[in-house]
């Protein structure tokens, strides 16, 4: 399954640090949780979408209501709280793994259908929320390479493009590895 966390933030003076605290603490913690198997963070080059985006391949939503998650990685945002703007939460199934996206590759997503993302010569994934805010209840993400994008700013309205902001995290049998751009 695919579980989403979408969000702005609302200090530019802190912004460094939150993304810091997040890319280098919060990633990592996660991905050391049994049933995490990938963590990967983006930030949006699209307009009307949150500035951020952690994608994260679980095994389900029992996942995030255990004990582990909630001492390792659920929380630990209070020092941040006050800024974070727009957040969402969800968990789609259709997905076993979420793809990692390297340099010079973008993750594009859309709500609307996966029309915009085949005109781009694009294969998409769907996916299907099935908990937390269950919304949008429809997502198409696929794979990008940085050539088939050359404007951004002339993409359809209905689809957000995410360039990654961290190398793709991989949990095997225990052992935390950087998957390799």
């Amino acid at each position: 399954m695919i579980y989403t966390v979408e969000c702005s933030f609302a200090d530019p003076h802190s912004d460094a640090e939150w993304n810091d605290f997040y890319s280098l603490e919060k990633l990592p913690a996660l991905i050391s949780v049994n049933g995490f198997h990938t963590s990967q963070r983006f930030k949006a080059l699209s307009r009307g979408c949150p500035v951020y985006l952690a994608i994260h391949s679980i095994d389900g939503l029992d996942i995030l209501t255990g004990e582990e998650y909630r001492q390792k990685g659920g929380g630990n945002f209070a020092r941040w709280q006050q800024h974070i703007t727009d957040w969402h939460r969800n968990l789609y199934d259709g997905i076993e793994r979420a793809p990692a996206i390297g340099e010079g590759e973008y993750l594009a997503l859309s709500a609307r259908g996966p029309e915009s993302l085949i005109r781009l010569g694009l294969t998409p994934q769907a996916m299907h929320a099935v908990a937390m805010e269950k919304f949008p209840e429809y997502r198409w993400l696929a794979k990008v390479e940085g050539t088939k994008i050359a404007d951004i700013a002339h993409l359809p309205e209905d689809l957000h493009v995410y360039e990654p902001m961290t190398r793709q995290l991989t949990s095997d049998a225990g052992a935390t590895v950087e998957k390799a751009r």
